[in-house]
């Protein structure tokens, strides 16, 4: 079981308010902030009505014509923002949808990133979801539409699921309202430590690819210490990313790096898990 009680410091976000502040995202007022992403058409709309009700608003993402859709909630006392990200097949940065997706994730660092998938058509949603878990740890896969699937005969072991991705997986039919307060109990275990999040980080290529990774990312590590990233930044570099090369060069991504005097408890077992 990946609980884990009484480490956590619930008054200590993860989130980078710099960054988010540059992003567009006033934080003020707020104690934590969770990402919403996922393919299209996984109902993600739904489940952001859903946590929001009409506490919400929309806007565009700076120097972009990309609507952003943000709202919030407030459970267990504890105050939530929510950012409505646009709906991606991927982060690999080919599109301004999949660019402002993946920077809000990456250099936001929010407390919790909710993944929508289809649970009709998981295995096309689980590209998102396993790039999302390379970039941060700390996720909640929403099985969305799961009623869809019992009415075709589709059986989904959300327990091995989440054992295998190692994240919280909660089937929700959010069009029904159904599963969306199991949802907010975990995205509050997460955001607040006393669930940590042990993503599983799939290995693939060849053993060139993966010694040339290793390498790249021992160097990544080594001019930005505590970088979690590492790995995954190594990854885009090899794949010729050129923002991802634009922040190595300019030293944006030493605002990702978190000191670890000054990591809580729960922070720390995160970055290890990473």
């Amino acid at each position: 079981m990946n609980t884990q009680m009484g480490n956590a410091c619930e008054t200590c976000p993860v989130h980078n308010s710099g960054n988010l502040v540059k992003l567009g995202v006033n934080m003020e007022s707020w104690d934590y902030v969770v990402a919403l992403a996922g393919n299209p058409n996984t109902g993600k709309s739904t489940v952001f009505n859903s946590l929001t009700g009409l506490r919400q608003h929309t806007g565009n993402w700076p120097g972009k014509t990309v609507t952003r859709a943000e709202g919030g909630f407030i459970y267990a006392e504890k105050r939530y923002k929510i950012v409505d990200l646009p709906g991606t097949y991927s982060l690999l940065s080919t599109s301004t949808d999949e660019e402002v997706a993946r920077n809000f994730i990456l250099f936001g660092q929010p407390d919790v990133t909710v993944i929508v998938a289809d649970a009709t058509r998981l295995e096309r949603n689980l590209n998102l979801v396993l790039q999302v878990l390379e970039i941060t740890p700390r996720a909640v896969i929403c099985l969305n539409l799961i009623d869809e699937a019992r009415r075709h005969n589709l059986q989904i072991d959300d327990r091995l699921l989440s054992k295998e991705l190692g994240v919280p997986v909660v089937p929700t039919a959010a069009r029904q309202d159904q599963g969306m307060t199991d949802l907010l109990v975990k995205v509050h275990e997460v955001a607040t430590g006393t669930y940590i999040c042990k993503p599983r980080r799939i290995k693939s290529g060849s053993k060139q690819l993966q010694n040339a990774l290793a390498i790249l990312a021992e160097k990544i590590e080594r001019r930005f210490p505590g970088l979690h990233t590492a790995r995954w930044v190594a990854l885009r570099l090899l794949e010729g990313d050129q923002s991802i090369i634009n922040a190595v060069n300019n030293g944006d991504l030493q605002s990702l790096v978190q000191t670890p005097s000054l990591q809580t408890p729960a922070r720390a077992s995160q970055a290890v898990a990473a």
